[in-house]
């Protein structure tokens, strides 16, 4: 997810996007993303295409995630480098206002497939919800109401998976793990799947031990004997994350297993875990999709062409 507004363009390799504009990739040789790429490390730049379908059993598909909308134009041309999309069915963070609203329909009739985002809770408004009187849990099943009824609205049909935008590192605190977990029992219980977009970084936890979130989520619901969590895993230090480019690695590298997506690259990049793979991106630090200097992403992968289950 984009954490603050970005800016730059990638002006110095717009000779080598000219494939990647074309609105049919087809016209132009490019690979269909509807098919999985071969998943291998690499250095190539972003925009460079994906190589073309392959045998190999360690398949995996490109796509992206943005806070806002880029526009049924530009996404109707990205469909020639990615299969899946990010799709907000809450305001993403730090904003109050939604532009993926409504644009489902057009999105599946271009081919998207979908990772469902529904906006969570920092620690400290957690807090201060409780302090007037919301209890942590309390807001959490709030907000998967909230979420549910979104999905239902924009169309997503039963059983998709609706992931809670966790963004927050390392162990949770208790506030958090109760907001979390009474988000994910409420979808849950709806016609919908719980998942979580969690950290998969380790961070210092009791001393000479590490822990990420995606492993304290995991912990947390098998201790409690909770409902199953898909996890959205985002890893983005290099390695294991080949950095922005579109031939990622098997979710398996991602350190994490069972994983139905990971997000390997991030705008703007985090220098302090990101300086073995500065290459792949941009000099402003961003990564922008094939034919698009100004349009700035986060790149995902996954086992499968819609990894919420959203069309």
């Amino acid at each position: 997810m984009e954490r603050m507004t970005k800016t730059g363009a990638r002006r110095h390799r717009a000779a080598a996007l000219a494939c990647a504009l074309a609105l049919a990739a087809a016209t132009c040789g490019c690979s269909s993303a509807n098919q999985p790429v071969s998943a291998a490390p690499s250095t190539t730049p972003v925009a460079a295409k994906a190589d073309p379908p392959s045998s190999d059993i360690n398949r995996v598909y490109a796509g992206f995630d943005r806070n806002d909308y880029p526009g049924d134009t530009t996404m109707q041309a990205l469909r020639g480098s990615f299969a899946f999309t990010g799709y907000w069915v809450t305001p993403p963070p730090e904003e109050r206002s939604n532009s993926w609203l409504g644009k489902r329909a057009t999105l599946r009739q271009q081919g998207w497939g979908f990772l469902v985002l529904a906006n969570g809770r920092l620690g400290k408004e957690i807090l201060k919800a409780r302090k007037t009187g919301t209890a942590p849990a309390q807001l959490g099943r709030n907000d998967a109401q909230v979420a549910v009824a979104a999905a239902k609205s924009e169309g997503f049909p039963a059983h998709a998976i609706i992931f809670l935008d966790q963004e927050d590192g390392g162990r949770l605190l208790d506030e958090q793990a109760e907001y979390l977990l009474a988000w994910t029992e409420a979808v849950a219980a709806s016609s919908y799947r719980p998942g979580v977009y969690a950290s998969g970084q380790p961070v210092p936890d009791d001393p000479g031990k590490t822990i990420d979130t995606v492993q304290h989520i995991r912990t947390l619901v098998k201790a409690q004997h909770l409902h199953d969590v898909a996890i959205f895993d985002y890893q983005d230090a290099c390695p294991p994350a080949p950095g922005c480019t579109l031939h990622p690695k098997p979710l398996s590298a991602a350190g994490e297993p069972d994983l139905i997506a990971w997000q390997y690259a991030q705008s703007p990049r985090r220098p302090e875990i990101t300086a073995a793979c500065k290459r792949t991106y941009d000099v402003d630090g961003n990564c922008y999709p094939p034919g698009f200097p100004s349009v700035q992403i986060d790149l995902d992968a996954a086992a499968s062409a819609d990894p919420s289950n959203g069309r």
